[in-house]
């Protein structure tokens, strides 16, 4: 197996982690927001401290990789809002939302195929990237599992369609994976791609799992942020440590 189709398997370890969220948001309701402060710390942190110098190093060019990593952050904005996903909606917003059931479904499916994607990305640029890219899709995931059950759940839908959704948001990524592992790019090319994806882990940090985490005042909460951020710090640390 080559490097980049190795995306495959890690995309399944994904869909566990989505499903895990799924089923975590019905029986462990009282201890999410200290999973998703973990997650958030971890995600910005392999963005900004791994992603994006790779992408700098592809480009060659650090102004344009700013740049790219606005114009993701922007993107990932904008189809968020025009997709209603957005899971902090209250209820009688969601509910007046005429594009939820089918469209909901198939955002929700590209957004996590997106995330596949990254690691395939990653993949192409380096084992440890890949890795990374996995860790931060993986973090992500587990919450994208538990807002997708909690969204479908608040808008009056039963488990039975929640878990509908949980299984085609959970399956999504790894046809992501395939195409990720499957494209053939430049240095260049990838390099760009993987800018535009440190605007996607920053809009998901700092609109979703961060300001979830942080709703309500804990110290815990505080403390495991920045142990998530700070872990990533490390193994980024000795990860250059060990290739120099």
């Amino acid at each position: 197996m080559s490097l980049p189709w190795l995306a495959l398997p890690l995309a399944l370890a994904t869909a566990l982690s989505t499903t895990l969220g799924g089923l975590a948001a019905v029986r462990l309701a009282g201890r999410l927001g200290d999973l998703i402060a973990l997650s958030g710390g971890v995600v910005v942190a392999i963005a900004l401290l791994d992603v994006l110098p790779e992408a700098e190093r592809a480009l060659g060019r650090p102004g344009r990789a700013s740049l790219l990593v606005a114009l993701g952050f922007v993107l990932f904005f904008v189809a968020n809002r025009l997709l209603v996903l957005h899971h902090r909606d209250d209820s009688d917003q969601a509910r007046a939302h005429s594009r939820i059931g089918a469209m909901g479904a198939l955002a929700l499916s590209a957004h996590s195929a997106v995330d596949g994607l990254g690691i395939g990305l990653g993949l192409h640029l380096s084992l440890g990237t890949g890795l990374l890219v996995f860790a931060a899709v993986a973090s992500h995931d587990f919450a994208d599992g538990l807002n997708t059950v909690s969204f479908i759940l608040r808008q009056g839908g039963g488990r039975r369609r929640a878990l509908r959704w949980l299984a085609v948001d959970a399956a999504a990524p790894i046809a992501g994976a395939a195409v990720g592992a499957s494209l053939a790019v430049s240095a260049q090319g990838l390099g760009a791609l993987l800018a535009v994806y440190v605007g996607f882990f920053l809009f998901l940090g700092a609109s979703d799992l961060l300001p979830e985490a942080h709703e309500h005042p804990s110290r815990l909460r505080v403390a495991l942020t920045v142990a998530g951020f700070a872990l990533i710090g490390l193994v980024v640390w000795l990860a250059k440590l060990g290739g120099s």
